[in-house]
C-alpha cells in the first residue's frame, strides 16, 4: 500500500464515522420537529455540512476501493490488463484533469469566504462557512492523489501483464 493509499484509507475511514452521526442528528432533528414542532437552521446545515464532508472527503477511498459509481456495461468482462488500460486512460484523461481545475477554482472560493467572514445567510445557522467550503479542494487533492496511485497500479499491471 502506497502513502496516498495508506492517507485516503485513514481519511476515509474516519470520515465514514461521520455517517453514524449524520444520522442521529437526522433523527433527533426529526424527532423534535415532529413531537415538539422544534427546527433550526443550524440542525439542518449541520446535517448538509456532514454530507458534504463525508462525500469530498470520502470520494478518494471510494476510488482507492473501486466502490465508486462505475458504468460497467463491458468492463467487468475484460482481463486486468483491459481493465488497468481503461483505468490508466481515463484517470490520465478525465480524472485528473478534472480534479485539477476543480482543486484550483476552489480556491478563489474559499479564499473569499475566508476573506469575507462569511457565516450562514439563514438566523440562527452556523458560523464560518469557508472550514466546510475548504474541504472541495482538499476532496479534489485527495482525489487527484488517489488517480496518481491507480494511475501507477494500473501502469504496473499493463507492463506485468506484458511480461507474461
Amino acid at each position: 500500500m502506497t502513502l496516498i493509499d495508506k492517507l485516503n484509507n485513514t481519511i476515509g475511514k474516519a470520515v465514514s464515522w461521520l455517517t453514524l452521526l449524520l444520522v442521529l442528528v437526522i433523527v433527533v432533528d426529526v424527532i423534535l420537529r415532529y413531537s415538539l414542532s422544534m427546527t433550526s437552521a443550524a440542525s439542518f446545515e449541520l446535517e448538509w455540512h456532514l454530507f458534504a464532508i463525508v462525500f469530498m472527503l470520502g470520494a478518494s477511498w471510494a476510488l482507492q476501493e473501486d466502490k465508486h459509481v462505475r458504468v460497467d456495461v463491458f468492463y467487468h468482462k475484460f482481463s486486468e490488463v483491459s481493465k488497468a488500460w481503461v483505468n490508466l486512460v481515463g484517470t490520465i484523461v478525465l480524472l485528473l484533469p478534472f480534479c485539477a481545475v476543480a482543486f484550483w477554482e476552489s480556491l478563489s472560493f474559499v479564499k473569499t469566504s475566508y476573506l469575507l467572514g462569511e457565516t450562514s445567510p439563514q438566523p440562527g445557522g452556523l458560523p464560518m462557512r469557508y472550514i466546510i467550503k475548504s474541504t472541495i479542494p482538499i476532496g479534489f487533492l485527495l482525489l487527484g492523489l488517489q488517480g496518481i496511485s491507480l494511475s501507477i497500479k494500473s501502469l504496473k499491471t499493463i507492463l506485468n501483464g506484458r511480461k507474461k
